[in-house]
């Protein structure tokens, strides 16, 4: 973070001092929510949870160097009590983003929002220094947190934001007002909390009216394939840029195709020129990821060449994301763990089939396990059950569904989708998946795990891979 006295802080967050011997002493590293990531110069704020209260660890966080806590109540350490710790962290962030003039770039979706996040960061460190999320810290607590990791000289702010509710980005934006914005896609994310695709597309879309006008700079990068996003731009006042597929996107992919291990290529062109791409990520879905980041860094000033370049070397940055382990026996591992929505288990499916190609001629199989998709509610059913006929009709080798409810309505789309032998088999936890796969699995196999978050599910990747002895994983 950049510096700030004891003092200046608690003017801006409207703390008052509580066991402060010099309000002069200077926070200089970040603001943490773990005292076990407290750095010397830091700041920690306590946060009290369902199971652990931060509270209680302000000591432990001034004992590793922390230079003060931010609490609610008085902690028996230097601290600045506060009535509400988000707000505080909020009202912080604001004014440091304010006083430091960076570029901030914040983008939203319902999938595709951290891989292109991490795509987006990759691409801008090239032109200045960038400061953007670890993982998917997109909401309330996690967007302050990676604002206030800004220093004073970075000069682009990339960040990811979420929403469960209509008005959640509306106060996001409101914290780090971003001058560009940019809308993925909606999907059915979180469809159980929003009703419908359109009050989805209602909240993504407070994203683009929080933007400055065109004459101010204010730039809306949308999805000319999705004509949910795509309809947004009569709600912006700032100029809108179109990437997609479509003829009229201004910046688009042209002959696109994957590679035999499933990575895509294309030709990228842009108001400035074309140039050809090829990804190292894994899944066709993964090119309108790429050309959102591309429409980014064209509108600050990237050339189509840099862009080109930058994004044929761009890896994945976040982990259980498509994060594609080889072992040594030839079995292929894809832990794509981290979540799961019906967009995104679909593109996973086709990813999977696209990847096992080569090795099915060899007389390797595709194998998809998947677990529940959560926060469906009413569609839940049908949603399983057409991911389950999907795996069906992209005649995916082995479907193993795992979990309870959800699970069983996987199998059983595969069953009426024509899977009636040994394609599909329902287990019930993940200790039972890895039991079958390690009995069943063999050279030249590529696995694909994938669920909700809540599922736990790359506890099943992991496990494969950690079966295979030390030193025998080949690369990846």
């Amino acid at each position: 973070m950049i510096a700030l006295s004891l003092a200046e802080i608690a003017a801006i967050v409207g703390g008052q001092p509580h066991d402060i011997p010099d309000q002069s002493a200077r926070v200089t590293g970040p603001v943490v929510i773990d005292s076990r990531s407290v750095v010397p110069g830091g700041l920690f704020a306590a946060f009290a949870g369902e199971r652990v209260d931060g509270h209680d660890y302000a000591e432990r966080a001034v004992a590793a160097g922390a230079v003060a806590v931010l609490a609610t109540r008085p902690v028996g350490v230097p601290a600045l009590v506060v009535d509400d710790v988000v707000q505080a962290l909020g009202a912080l962030a604001r004014t440091v983003v304010e006083r430091l003039g960076a570029t901030a770039v914040a983008l939203t979706g319902s999938a595709g929002k951290t891989s292109t996040k991490d795509l987006i960061a990759q691409l801008l460190q090239r032109l200045g220094p960038t400061v953007w999320p670890a993982g998917n810290l997109n909401n309330e607590i996690g967007l302050p947190l990676t604002a206030l990791r800004a220093l004073e000289d970075t000069r682009y702010l990339v960040l990811e934001m979420g929403a469960r509710y209509v008005g959640d980005i509306r106060y996001l934006t409101g914290l780090v007002p971003p001058r560009i914005g940019l809308v993925l896609n909606v999907g059915t994310a979180h469809i159980g909390e929003f009703g419908g695709r359109e009050r989805i597309a209602e909240a993504k879309g407070e994203m683009v009216e929080a933007l400055p006008s065109a004459a101010e700079g204010g730039v809306a990068v949308l999805n000319a394939d999705d004509p949910l996003v795509r309809a947004m731009s009569t709600r912006t006042k700032a100029r809108v840029v179109l990437f997609g597929e479509a003829g009229e996107a201004d910046v688009r992919a042209e002959n696109v195709r994957l590679t035999p291990t499933g990575q895509p290529a294309f030709l990228l062109r842009t108001p400035s020129g074309c140039s050809d791409v090829t990804l190292r990520l894994y899944g066709e879905h993964h090119v309108s990821n790429a050309l959102a980041a591309a429409a980014v860094a064209h509108e600050l000033g990237m050339s189509v060449d840099e862009i080109a370049v930058a994004l044929s070397e761009a890896e994945t940055l976040s982990r259980w994301r498509m994060e594609v382990t080889e072992r040594a026996d030839g079995v292929t591992i894809v832990n794509d763990a981290y979540n799961a929505n019906p967009e995104s288990m679909r593109a996973a499916l086709r990813a999977l089939v696209a990847m096992g190609g080569a090795s099915r001629a060899a007389g390797g199989r595709t194998w998809a396990v998947l677990g529940p998709m959560a926060e469906l509610g009413d569609d839940s059913l049908a949603e399983h059950d057409a991911v389950g006929r999907l795996a069906v009709r992209l005649n995916v080798s082995k479907l193993v569904a795992v979990g309870g409810r959800e699970a069983s309505w996987l199998q059983l789309g595969a069953y009426n989708e024509g899977s009636w032998g040994e394609e599909s088999v329902h287990v019930s936890d993940a200790r039972a998946a890895v039991d079958l796969l390690r009995s069943e699995l063999r050279p030249g196999d590529v696995v694909l795990v994938k669920a909700s978050r809540s599922a736990g599910l790359e506890q099943v990747a992991l496990a494969l891979l950690e079966s295979a002895s030390e030193g025998e994983v080949a690369g990846r």
